[in-house]
Formats: structure tokens, sequence, C-alpha cells
């Protein structure tokens, strides 16, 4: 964070100083939630949880070098006592934010958050410092903390928003205001939550509403392909760029296909020029993420060589996304365990099957949460595909909608060992340590509660075989 005194954090967040001896004492490291992580000169930030109180670590984060304490109570260490932790911390975040000379950019969409924040952070810090949102921290809580973490150097902030309901997205802008914006897509994720796509687009779309307009540097960056994301052009006063596979599109792509490992390679087209991409990662779904990544880019200054070369280059920042890793045997573990929605999970079917090409491939799905009324529909659909697309196995994990998955798969003519249902984790682990053979390709995907992780996990367990090799 850039440097603040305990005086100044105290009068931009409305706090009360408790037990400080030096008000002007400088917070020189970052802002942290995690007591594990604090160390000297750090602001610790004290929250209430379900089953733990930060309040409780204060004396041991501090002893650690902690400078202070941000908390609803006093601690007995130097603290700053504000009402309401969360609102302080988004305040402290707008203040920094304000005072820095970064750009930022935000971005949002039903799925491909994660991996297109981090094809846009790997490909703008070859410009300048770039700062961005790690793993999935974009709520209330870890948009902020992120924001925090830019100095004076920063040039490039790059934060995920995401949304349970209305208004979500509107809160987080006001937070950290975003010079560009970019929505990748509006599909079913959460849609029990918001009661359907035009809800989501509503929520999406918060995100161009609260650009600058044009001629004060607002860029609006749309998905081209996506009826409800384009039509979002008419809900913001910036510049408007379109990305897609669309002839329309501003940033697209032209003579996609994938490589033999199922990696995508296309010619990339920006208004200033055209190059040659061929990704690390995995799937065809990438090619959207890229494009968007490389639209964000050319806004910001680089030319088409250097951002095909930046994306060409780019691998996988975050845990459990299409994390590729091949066993000493020649099976192939695909860990795509983080979340699952409905277009995620078609879109690593299709990229199973490429990277299966020849050899065995398994599904090993689970529940795809929060799709209200049309779960049913949703789970019956990605076992009717798995059966379509020729997956070897489909291995159905949980309870009633993995059910659901394997009753879609019976239903398009899978009927005899081609899918199973197994009740838990463990089963999965046991049924495909004694069915795999060398060369089978796995993939493992559910939503996060799932916790289907745990499989690949002991998937990879080497034992005696010696260590594994991670592409």
């Amino acid at each position: 964070m850039i440097t603040l005194s305990l005086a100044e954090i105290a009068e931009v967040v409305g706090g009360r100083m408790h037990d400080i001896p030096d008000a002007s004492a400088q917070v020189t490291g970052p802002v942290v939630r995690d007591s594990r992580e604090a160390g000297p000169g750090c602001l610790f930030v004290a929250f209430v949880g379900e089953r733990v109180d930060g309040h409780d670590f204060a004396p041991a984060v501090v002893e650690a070098g902690a400078l202070a304490v941000l908390g609803s109570r006093p601690v007995g260490v130097p603290a700053i006592v504000v009402d309401d932790v969360q609102s302080a911390l988004g305040a402290l975040a707008r203040h920094v934010v304000r005072r820095l000379g970064a750009t930022l950019v935000a971005l949002t969409g039903s799925a491909g958050k994660t991996s297109t924040k981090d094809l846009i952070a790997q490909v703008l810090r070859r410009k300048a410092p770039t700062v961005f949102t790690p793993g999935s921290m974009n709520n209330e809580v870890g948009l902020p903390l992120t924001a925090l973490t830019a100095t004076e150097e920063t040039k490039f902030l790059v934060l995920e928003m995401g949304a349970r309901g209305i208004g979500h997205i509107r809160y987080l802008c006001e937070l950290t205001p975003p010079k560009v914006g970019l929505v990748l897509n509006v599909g079913s994720a959460h849609i029990g939550e918001f009661g359907g796509r035009e809800q989501i687009a509503q929520a999406k779309g918060e995100l161009v509403e609260a650009l600058p307009p044009a001629e004060e540097g607002g860029t609006a960056i749309l998905n081209a392909d996506d009826g409800l994301v384009r039509a979002m052009a008419s809900r913001t006063k910036a510049k408007v760029i379109l990305f897609g596979e669309s002839d329309e599109a501003d940033v697209r792509a032209e003579n996609v296909r994938l490589t033999d490992s199922g990696q995508p390679s296309f010619r990339l087209h920006t208004p200033s020029g055209a190059s040659d991409v061929t990704m690390r990662l995995y799937g065809e779904h990438h090619v959207s993420n890229a494009l968007a990544a490389a639209a964000v880019a050319h806004e910001l200054g680089m030319s088409a060589d250097e951002i095909a070369t930046a994306l060409s280059e780019a691998g996988s920042l975050s845990r459990w996304r299409m994390e590729v890793t091949e066993r000493p045997d020649g099976v192939t573990v695909v860990n795509d365990a983080y979340n699952a929605n409905p277009e995620s999970m078609k879109a690593a079917l299709r990229a199973l099957v490429a990277m299966g090409k020849g050899r065995r491939t398994w599904a090993v799905l689970g529940k795809m949460a929060e799709l209200g009324d049309e779960a049913l529909a949703e789970h019956d659909a990605v076992g009717r595909l798995a059966v379509r697309l020729n997956v070897s196995k489909l291995v159905a994990v949980g309870g009633r909608e993995a059910q659901w998955l394997q009753l879609g798969a019976y239903n398009e003519g899978s009927w005899g060992e081609e899918s199973v249902h197994v009740s838990d984790a463990q089963a999965a682990v046991d049924l495909l340590r004694s069915e795999l053979r060398p060369g089978d390709v796995v993939l493992v995907k559910a939503s996060r509660s799932v916790g289907l992780e745990r499989v690949a996990a002991a998937l990879l367990e080497t034992g005696a075989e010696g260590e594994v090799a991670a592409r």
C-alpha cells in the first residue's frame, strides 16, 4: 500500500484511535486480514466471522510486527476502531485508488473471469508494473484488499468483480472506479440467485454504467458474440470496443483451431495489426478470454505483436483451473475443480475431448450449484453432451445433481458401463485407481462446494511411482 500514517487512516475511515502511542507512525506494509500474513509495518483488518473472530488474534499480529489493528472494538493493542470494518476497508481502498496514478481495469462475467484476469495481467505487466486480483478475491472484501496492494509504481490495476445480486458491482465500482470495463459474457452461473439471464445482464452491466465518458478516457470492452453483453453498449457513455469471432468485432480471431494437445491457436486481428497466437492454456474457450485480454491491451497502447507474444507465453496463475499434470505412467489429470457452471462445464468437456484424441477420456463431474429451477435441465444437458462428445466414461459424483448428470447420459444412449454414479469423492478415487490405464486423460470438475480437487490430488499421489511431471 502507499504509505499512510495511522492518523490519516483513522480520518479516512472515520475511526477512533485506541492505545496508539504515535499517530504519525506510517503503515509501510500490506493490509491483511489473515493473521498468518502479518508482518512488520502492516495493518491487520479484524473481521468477525462465523467461526473465527479476527480480534482474538490482535496481540499476535502486533507481536509479528503489525503497526495496528482495524477493528470494531478495542483490543488492548494499537487499534483504529470503526462501526463497520467492511465499510472502513472499502473507504480506505477508495482513498488509496484516488491517490494512485494507475489505470484501473475492471472485468466481470458469468464464466472465465479469473482466467481472463490472469491473461490481462500477464500481458499488461510486460508494458508496466501491474497489480491484479489474486485467485478469485472479487467481492466486497477481496477487491479492496487487492486495491490496497498497489503502490506509487503501479501503472495498471486489474480487478475482477463478482456479483450475487443487483447493486453489487455498482458498489464495487464505487470503491474502485474503473477507467476500462470489460464484460465477458452472461451465462447461467448463479441464475438461481438472480432469477434469469436478463437479471444477470442487468447486474453485470452496472460495470459499464460506472465508466467515465469517452472524452474522459472511459472504455467499455464488450463481447460481440453475446447478445446480452453487446446490448450493454446502450448503457454507457464510454468508448465501446467489441471483441469476439464476429466479423464486426474490433478485436477478433480467425483460423481458430486446436493443436494435437488441445491448445488453441488463431490469428489475432486488432485495429493496429494482426499476429499469430498459440496458447499454453487448454481448451477453445480460452480464445474468447484471450481476445478480451487483447482488447484491453490494445486500448492501453500495446501492439498486436506484443499482445500475441504475451498471450502465447501466458500460463495459468490460479489453482484448479484446467490445471494439467501428467503422471509417470502417462495418465493426464486435468484439475478444473475450482468451480463449475453450465458454460464452463461444457467448455471443459470439449477441451477434454480435444486433449484425449486417440486416448481414453474420463469426465469426473459433480454438482453445479446455484442454478435454481434450471438445475435439472442443465445437469441433464451436461450428461447428454458427454455422450455426444464420445467421452469414454462419465463418473458422476455426489447426490441428486450427480444422478441427473448420469440420467442425461443414460437418456442420450450411455447404457452400458460408459457412465456410473458414485456417492462421494473417495468412491470416485477408488473407481479410478482400479480402472485407469496408462495414457488415459481424466477431467475433474464441479462446483467448489463438492471438493472434487481431492480426487485430482489423490490421483496425483505418487507413492513409489516417482515424481509427477507438470505441464
